[in-house]
């Protein structure tokens, strides 16, 4: 076979996104189609696929944000050779479109100008029709979020309905799912050497389908090995089934002991190969060395807020043992710990020194968590994470090593760094963790905050954070309490800015009033709070479309009503005025009028209240 590839010295300052810019080949070996904007930096998914599909040899192009009315705009940088690579971006689109109350969003960080309306909602879906429209032969690669989290049949709460998996619905032939660059390089691999896409079934972390005719006539040499799940026309009508069928995918997603899953739907059979395994200390320092601009395609005149905010800041590891309730990272980057080594995350920094715009400042050093980096535990190369067991809650497993002493080396290292003035870690830290460890809150304290530290509790209430599976309220109270006798004797006047959650599963009314409460008896106002989102693929959405936690298979209580989710907001912002109607109702129907009035323990006052305010 003729080889059409680039060099792997040949590396673009950017992907093209024109026929012009794609340096006069005759065509180009894969074409990456995304719903945000081109930025090619290492925090954004199509850029990391794009660099490593350079960086093995192939021509790269990238369609961004493609005007979905029609096939032209899917037709401009031709037909590639192998495939196409296709993603909604780094969101689910129904996330970027809609708020949790379910009207229109009015900005997109991921578009230029922070401008709405630049992708389709179900992205991925739209952009494989009209691929397949245009060119009808070419293999199409799902994968990002969107198809990541969507990749069994899913409660889908904008349309309040359970979907088909999203290889059901999108006329694509594989789906990538997790972070997937050993997937997409195997892929390229297979079919450049000419291996039918349809004979590609057997690479980890991927999902590929079976037609109807096929399953029937193989049924049991299909099952050998795999587990089924029930299937999408039985869960969509039961919840009981949806919530046990949740524990089982739950449970089975790990590279070393978990199963290949088969579900079945009307026109297809979905196949998911068990996790592809977590890339190594060494794969992961290659990938983030690869050559990338940290900027947005020149051909952009707005800049794209996303990128601000994570310009000059460094992913150190992946992966989450944190395994919270409404997160679906356990479910898309894995529960163990992949870090990255010192001296490649030294040199990210060090190579900030020569960038535009930068002033000595690293403004973010993390990943899912800012302060999980290093950190392992004895029995995950061998055994995988525990099928039954969380690794941190309610307490820190014995098995596991909490120590911050790597971490902590990194950070001096990088503050040893010239032109290096600055390694803030503004968010992102898991303060049960930091308590364990006080050389760590002692260095961050002293040098890693600027001004503020933000946190998440996520709730005052006990109840409702033994749902999430987070801290309960006296671990907060020690963490704060810590933190600031530590900001006190260094003499620093730092703030903890807390992000609080309205409407999660398990949370009821009395709940919000009981966590008000406790804010106005402790001076914990804050602006900082976020509705909860139904997404994809977490045992928090499950909840809340069946009622019933997936793992202990007992009923809970779940605000479902915009009306309920919209009290249980206002309940955490009392003191606002146009939303003493909401907090009013709330108090009504908990029947704590005695909360209403105008001693100090009132959360509002007694006065006439509004006719309208909904």
């Amino acid at each position: 076979m003729k080889d059409k590839r680039k060099k792997k010295s040949d590396q673009s300052k950017f992907l093209p996104m024109s026929p012009e810019e794609a340096k006069g080949w005759d065509e180009l070996d894969i074409i990456i189609v995304t719903g945000d904007a081109y930025v090619d930096h290492p925090g954004f998914g199509t850029s990391i696929i794009g660099r490593v599909l350079e960086d093995a040899g192939y021509r790269v192009g990238v369609i961004a944000q493609p005007n979905w009315e029609d096939a032209g705009d899917f037709k401009k940088l031709g037909k590639p050779r192998l495939f196409f690579a296709i993603s909604a971006g780094n969101t689910d689109s129904m996330v970027s479109n809609y708020t949790p109350s379910k009207r229109l969003r009015h900005e997109d960080a991921y578009s230029p100008g922070n401008k709405a309306g630049l992708r389709p909602n179900r992205a991925t879906i739209v952009y494989s029709n009209r691929l397949k429209e245009a060119f009808p032969d070419v293999p199409q690669v799902i994968g990002g979020i969107e198809a990541s989290l969507r990749r069994f049949a899913q409660y889908d709460y904008w349309s309040d309905k359970v979907r088909q998996s999203i290889l059901a619905d999108a006329p694509a032939d594989i789906l990538v799912y997790g972070m997937g660059e050993l997937q997409i390089r195997e892929i390229a691999e297979r079919l450049d050497k000419g291996t039918p896409v349809s004979d590609i079934t057997d690479i980890d972390g991927t999902v590929w389908k079976i037609d109807i005719k096929s399953w029937k006539e193989k049924h049991d040499d299909y099952l050998r090995n795999r587990v089924e799940i029930a299937p999408y026309t039985e869960i969509s009508k039961n919840k009981e089934l949806y919530a046990e069928t949740f524990k089982t995918v739950y449970q089975e997603q790990d590279h070393i002991r978990g199963h290949d899953i088969i579900q079945v739907h009307p026109k297809t059979v979905i196949v998911q190969k068990k996790p592809m395994r977590p890339l190594t200390t060494e794969e992961m320092d290659h990938v983030y060395e690869l050559p990338f601009t940290r900027e947005a395609h020149p051909s952009y005149r707005e800049p794209v807020p996303a990128l601000d905010m994570v310009k000059f800041s460094i992913n150190t590891h992946r992966g989450c043992f944190g395994a919270c309730s409404f997160c679906a990272i356990a479910l898309h980057q894995g529960r163990m710990i992949r870090s990255r080594s010192m001296e490649s995350i030294i040199r990210e920094a060090e190579g900030f020194r020569d960038m535009k715009g930068f002033k000595g400042i690293i403004n973010g050093l993390g990943g899912p968590s800012a302060n999980m980096y290093g950190m392992d535990c004895k029995n995950w190369d061998e055994k995988g994470v525990c099928k039954d067991k969380t690794c941190i809650y309610p307490k820190a497993c014995p098995s596991l090593d909490t120590s911050h002493r790597k971490l902590i080396e990194l950070m001096r290292r990088l503050r040893e760094i010239p032109g290096i003035s600055k390694v803030f870690v503004g968010y992102g830290v898991r303060y049960d963790l930091a308590l364990l460890d006080e050389e760590y809150m002692e260095e961050l304290c002293a040098h890693h905050v600027s001004g503020q530290l933000k946190v998440a509790p996520e709730h005052y209430c006990d109840r409702v954070t033994d749902v999430m599976k987070k801290p309960d309220r006296e671990v907060f109270e020690r963490f704060e309490q810590k933190y600031k006798e530590i900001n006190k004797r260094l003499g620093k006047d730092q703030y903890l800015v807390a992000f609080l959650m309205s409407g999660h599963p398990g949370c009821t009314l009395e709940d919000m009033i009981e966590t008000a409460e406790y804010i106005r008896d402790t001076g914990r106002y804050t602006k900082q709070v976020q509705d909860f989102t139904p997404t994809p693929m977490t045992s928090a959405t499950c909840m809340f479309h069946t009622g019933i936690d997936p793992f202990t298979g007992k009923k809970i209580y779940v605000a479902t009503s915009q009306k309920e989710k919209k009290i249980q907001r206002a309940m955490l912002h009392y003191r606002e005025p146009g939303n003493y109607n909401m907090v009013y109702e709330g108090l009504k129907r908990a029947n704590r009028l005695d909360l209403v009035g105008n001693t100090w323990n009132c959360l509002i006052s007694r006065k006439k209240r509004r006719k309208s305010g909904w």
